[in-house]
């Protein structure tokens, strides 16, 4: 039994059960126990690979997108270049070194990183540490300015609470105990307001999940989008709308159950792209679109070409591999989806629509 495991199972027995939500900010931020304040988690070494450390084309993708975007809104100058759940620092690095030629671009950016693990930002703050980077606990204290904010799989890993529906209402999907074991059960029926529309669209015995932190991390992005200017670049799994069961444990690369290892997987579920468009409002939403487009249409694979140029043998074959792993719909080229927020009167960022 892992030490948060007993700490979890105590609690349940003197205040009863938890939802979901509190489940995963215990298991992924608890200050002595949680996967991500105990543990540097990517990689082959770690639990999951995200989309930074599989290639370096997809930073300088992402880097030029917003390049384009900040000459098209008027090269503001200072500006925030922000990312809310840097990782290692990969995808920043990469960001900054395929805009070192855009005139201006490095001048007058100001590097924010919003990361809650410890371990992590010791290894951004070494990574970046010619950019002088400031550090956040939440996005609401990023300075009021313009905002370029790039977001790459971040909502996936925030607490959910997911509700079954009921013949009239909904139950929600709490966590209880059985014995020495964590177990999942209901709440009592409830009705809630946020979930009035999804009797619409749902059946008896379907599961929705509802992720409580996106409004307030919306508000703060587009309180400084709508205001200076700027673009917040999401970058996912996930759907338009939420329906079912999605979370999900990874621990050792693998697939784990949830409730079998507290603090030693990480745990995140699918994120719902219509909820981020509808709290970002007035901001401007472009169209969803799988990840794998998205690149393509940014010229992911001429930059390829390029690369392979250079490369033979092993080094070409994984670099082939990786723009497929990217790119490809059974990789994660379908599974990911991108979405760019911007202010209503300034141009669409490329890379959304043919």
């Amino acid at each position: 039994m892992t030490a948060l495991k007993d700490i979890l199972l105590r609690q349940i027995r003197a205040q009863g059960p938890i939802s979901i939500a509190e489940y995963m900010t215990q298991c992924l931020l608890h200050p002595r126990h949680g996967y991500y304040t105990t543990r540097d988690p990517l990689g082959v070494q770690g639990d999951f690979t995200t989309a930074p450390e599989i290639s370096q084309m997809f930073g300088e993708m992402l880097g030029l997108l917003v390049a384009q975007v900040w000459l098209d809104q008027g090269r503001p100058a200072p500006f925030t270049l922000a990312e809310l759940g840097p990782g290692r620092g990969t995808l920043m690095s990469d960001i900054l070194r395929a805009t070192l030629q855009v005139d201006g671009f490095h001048q007058a950016l100001r590097l924010h990183l919003v990361e809650a693990s410890p371990v992590l930002r010791d290894i951004q703050t070494t990574r970046l540490r010619d950019h002088d980077p400031q550090f956040h606990d939440t996005a609401d204290t990023l300075p009021d300015q313009p905002l370029f904010v790039i977001a790459n799989e971040f909502f996936d890993a925030l607490p959910i609470r997911q509700f079954l529906r009921t013949d009239t209402g909904w139950a929600e999907r709490m966590v209880g105990s059985d014995g020495d074991a964590l177990c999942l059960g209901l709440s009592p029926e409830t009705h809630l307001q946020q979930l009035a529309h999804r009797l619409e669209d749902t059946q008896t015995g379907q599961m929705v999940e509802l992720c409580p932190a996106i409004a307030p991390i919306l508000a703060a992005l587009r309180a400084r989008i709508l205001a200076y200017g700027g673009l917040a670049l999401i970058i996912d799994y996930g759907d338009w709308r939420s329906r079912g069961d999605t979370l999900q444990a990874l621990r050792e690369q693998r697939y784990d159950d949830p409730l079998a290892n507290p603090g030693a997987a990480d745990l995140s579920a699918h994120v719902d792209f219509e909820a981020l468009a509808l709290a970002a409002a007035p901001l401007a939403a472009t169209p969803m679109t799988a990840q794998g487009v998205f690149l393509e249409r940014l010229g992911i694979t001429a930059r390829a070409k390029t690369l392979a140029n250079r490369l033979t043998g092993n080094a070409l074959r994984e670099h082939v591999a990786a723009h497929r792993r990217l790119t490809h719909p059974q990789e994660m080229g379908h599974l990911f989806k991108s979405l760019a927020l911007y202010p209503p009167t300034a141009p669409a960022p490329p890379g959304f629509d043919a």
